[in-house]
This record gives structure tokens, sequence and C-alpha cells, in this order.
């Protein structure tokens, strides 16, 4: 019909209304973005296309600040693989977030510290090198990024400086890549002081800062995961050839997940926690994808404390399959009776059972009378209660 599109586009502002400030529930952004890029795919020609994408830009521009600053709390408490993968899944989503060099330059810090911890262990020196040099390469293409892609943002005269600091070429930016990052910083608003002081109050997010030129995100790039950051430093210290080996053991074996499949992360809605490697027994580390005992250990599986008879997956024990049988014969043992059957058997028993089965079961009442504290007591005279 004429109007679904206009129906669909009242659906995505209702979330659009609803949407909390980057730090709180983010339930509202998800589902606005996922509303204006179903209108913006299903109904392409409609007149209502230019609203949803400038909606859309201005979603995008909260989610992509909340995963900024979950990969910046990564990376104060140096959980760098961690962030690394939050930084890198903002930078390929989001290419028009307002802290899209910030982001870059973030990322560039990840490697390098990194490389850092690197030089501060023991290890193979050859293994070693290798990583050091894969991250150096990485901080590189991160701070390149900035320059070609973002060369008039705050952060374009750092990432050329750490270039330098690495010793590494400093790209130049062509006069298109100037021309779209002057635009897209001159679409943006500034916030004056009274707007900021309101905004405070406000449950929305501030959403001045989102750009209103190019084209939103509508299909999500596979996302980065923290595995996925340790198993490329791995192959990378394991050298070209194994790598490859690797990746084709890998592709062979149908571990390596499909590019439609959405890569673990950490918060999402439906999971805890995730942890990307399990440690063993012995100290080594486990993949989360490997099996122990014929089962399969998702991202937040946990090891059995001991294996043995507490194992379900354990060789049971010969003694126990064997059935409850008596030592003379091979008839099995009935079950115990339980205390209503032998009520029930007492009942339908002769009068002398029946009888001396109800005298117990009042004798076991006079007991309980006994015991009990709200029995009747004699009354103590006036008398002997005033001694005078």
């Amino acid at each position: 019909m004429p109007e679904a599109a206009e129906a669909q586009l009242k659906i995505a502002n209702i979330h659009y209304q609803q949407m909390e400030k980057p730090d709180r529930d983010y339930t509202h952004a998800v589902r606005a973005e996922d509303e204006y890029r179903k209108l913006i795919l299903q109904w392409p020609d409609s007149k209502l296309v230019p609203q949803a994408k400038q909606r859309l830009l201005q979603v995008q521009e909260v989610i992509a600040e909340r995963e900024y600053r979950v990969g910046r709390f990564y990376y104060t408490r140096q959980a760098y693989p961690a962030a690394i993968a939050r930084l890198q899944s903002v930078v390929n989503t989001y290419p028009l977030y307002s802290k899209a060099d910030e982001t870059l330059f973030l990322l560039g810090q990840c490697y390098e510290a990194e490389v850092g911890v690197l030089r501060t262990r023991r290890g193979n020196e050859v293994f070693k090198a290798r990583m050091i040099e894969d991250f150096t390469k990485k901080a590189t293409a991160a701070y390149s990024r900035i320059l070609t892609r973002y060369p008039l943002m705050d952060r374009a005269d750092d990432a050329k400086a750490r270039l330098q600091a690495l010793h590494q070429p400093v790209p130049r930016p062509t006069k298109a890549a100037v021309a779209q990052n002057k635009a897209e910083e001159d679409s943006r608003r500034e916030q004056t002081t009274f707007s900021k002081v309101v905004k405070t109050f406000e449950k929305g997010p501030t959403t001045a800062e989102a750009a209103r030129v190019g084209e939103p995100t509508l299909v999500d790039p596979k996302e980065t995961s923290a595995k996925d950051v340790v198993q490329q430093a791995s192959r990378a210290a394991m050298g070209s050839e194994a790598a490859k080996n690797a990746a084709s053991v890998d592709a062979a074996n149908g571990s390596t997940p499909p590019a439609d499949e959405a890569a673990p992360r950490s918060d999402a809605a439906s999971t805890g926690s995730s942890v990307d490697i399990l440690p063993t027994a012995n100290g080594s580390p486990l993949d989360s994808g490997a099996t122990v005992n014929g089962s399969s250990l998702g991202n937040s599986a946990t090891l059995p404390a001991q294996t043995g008879a507490n194992d379900s997956n354990a060789a049971p024990d010969p003694n126990e399959l064997k059935p409850n049988v008596a030592a003379d014969n091979a008839q099995p043992l009935p079950p115990p009776q339980q205390v209503n059957e032998i009520q029930q058997g007492n009942a339908a028993g002769s009068p002398d059972q029946a009888a001396a089965g109800n005298a117990s079961s009042s004798q076991d009442v006079a007991d309980d009378n006994d015991i009990s504290s709200s029995k009747k007591k004699k009354k103590k005279g006036i008398h002997k209660v005033v001694p005078f």
C-alpha cells in the first residue's frame, strides 16, 4: 500500500524518540537503526527516504559513541585485544562517526601498547619479532588512515607525529578526500553552552555532532572479536607459510565461521560476559570452539572441576550398570516401600493390624500433645502469686 512506507517511518520514529544516552540502555537505538534500514531498503523510491537517512545517521552516531566508549574502557584496563576489536568494528561500520579520527588514533595506541608488552616478556625471539612487526604495520595503517580519510580532523597532526616516531612513511591525502572531509565537518552542528546544560537533564542523547551529508551504513560488515585479534597475532608469530597452512586446516575442518555469521560479542543482550580463550588445567589456552569429553564449549562455557565419577561424559562404572539383585537368585529386589504404601497396607490387612496401626497413630498424637507448648496448664491461685 502507499501508506506502508509512512507506517514504517512512524515505527522507526517511535524507537528514535525513546533512545537514551550512549552510556545507558541502547535497545531502542538498535531497533531504530533496524527500522530505518528496512524503510530505505524496501522502499528506495519513497519520498520519505531522505528523512530516514538523516535520522539513521543520528542513530548511528549514538551507537558508535557507545562502542567507542566501551573500547576506550578496555584500553584503560589494558585489555588490548578487546579494545582493538571494539575500535576496529566502529571504524569499519560507522565511517561518518564524529570521532572517527579519535577512534583510529586510539586503535594505533592499542597496537603500540601490545608492542611494548611483547618487548618486556620473555619468549622465542623469532616469534616476538614477527608479532612486533605485525602490530607495527597495523598501527601504521591506523595512523595512515587518519591522514588519508580524515585529514582535517584534530588527530591528523598527532597521527603524523606517531608515524615519524615509528620511522614509517607519512602519506598525503588527495584533494577528493580533503573535500569530502571538509563537507562532513561543515555539516556538523556545534553545541552551545546552554544546550549542553539542558541536555544533562534530558533522557535523550545529543545528535548535533552527527554528519548531515554522506550515505549511512545499511549493511553491517563482519564484526571483529577479541578471539579474531588473538588468532591473527598467533598466525603472524608462526610466519606466513605456517599461517597459510593453519588457515587451510581451519577451513578444511570447518572451524572458520562463514562471512555472514556475526562474531561473538561480550555485550550481547541475551548472554552474559563472553570468554574468548578458556584456560585448561595445565595452563595452556583452550579455544572456545574446542570440545571436552565430546561436548562443545561455547563462549561462556566453563570446564568441569574434575572428571571421573562426577563427569556425565566419563566412562561409567561397570558395577553401577549391574541391576540390584539378590545373592541367592537372579530376581531383582523390589524397591523400598514408601510411608503411604505402608499405611495403606496396614489399613488393608487384618483387623488386628488395623487396630495396632490406629493405636500407634493415636500414641503418636498423644506424644505430640505432650511436647506441645500449647497444652493446658493448671492455673495457680491468687494466693500463690501474691505471698502477702
